[in-house]
């Protein structure tokens, strides 16, 4: 059986036409109308992939990802006529792993999908927890613990960090992080890499010297570590 992708679209054609081209490249799909019915499905069945529209009945995607966010990591992709950045940045903040603008291309949402799923199926070897003075980025659990307090940290913001950790003294470029943490061009928009730094500094300022966020003007960011 094909992986399970759950379709949260209240545009019957629009739902339509994701189910012909889904399901003919093997995956098997099941549809939800409204935010209400979204959660009730994922609740009956855990779908390995949610596309997931904003502008929805019942309940919006906004809340249905946040809700969704407070039990499982499920890769999920906002799907959604809206296109500013701010609307962009508040999906990624509350847990999506991609956003797609409509009017799209079929081959752009497989490739998106494809992409998606291909990060979320890391090796069990694979580390995911970095620690350093005061500082404990863990992956497996998704928390921040600073100082031996957790803090509470978007999923996204936390992968930036630990994207950052795991690489120290590394200068990435924002275009580098926004493909490789969310696997995607990001319509060439990199504010919201500025975002994301801007509130982990907020959480991480002046709790150690021997590691620090730091902007290497002209280029991007780096996790620097004395």
């Amino acid at each position: 059986m094909g992986r399970n992708v759950l379709v949260v679209e209240d545009d019957s054609n629009i739902a339509d036409l994701l189910r012909m081209y889904l399901e003919k490249e093997g995956y098997t799909v099941r549809i939800a109308g409204d935010g209400g019915k979204a959660l009730e499905e994922f609740k009956r069945e855990a779908p390995d992939l949610i596309l997931l529209d904003i502008m929805l009945p019942v309940m919006d995607g906004w809340s249905v990802c946040s809700k969704i966010r407070e039990t499982s990591r499920v890769p999920i992709i906002m799907l959604t006529a809206r296109g500013e950045v701010f609307d962009r940045v508040s999906g990624l903040e509350m847990g999506a792993d991609d956003y797609i603008v409509k009017p799209f291309e079929m081959k752009e949402v497989l490739a998106r999908i494809n992409a998606v799923l291909r990060r979320t199926e890391l090796p069990e070897t694979t580390q995911k927890k970095l620690v350093f003075d005061k500082l404990v980025i863990n992956l497996d659990s998704y928390e921040l613990l600073v100082d031996g307090q957790r803090v509470d940290t978007p999923p996204k913001e936390l992968e930036l960090l630990y994207h950052l950790a795991s690489s120290p003294n590394r200068v990435y470029t924002r275009n580098q992080l926004l493909d490789e943490v969310w696997g995607f061009d990001y319509f060439g928009d990199s504010r919201t890499i500025d975002v994301h730094i801007k509130r982990l500094r907020e959480k991480l300022e002046n709790i150690s010297s021997q590691w620090a966020l730091k902007t290497v003007w002209g280029v991007g960011y780096k996790f620097e570590v004395q």
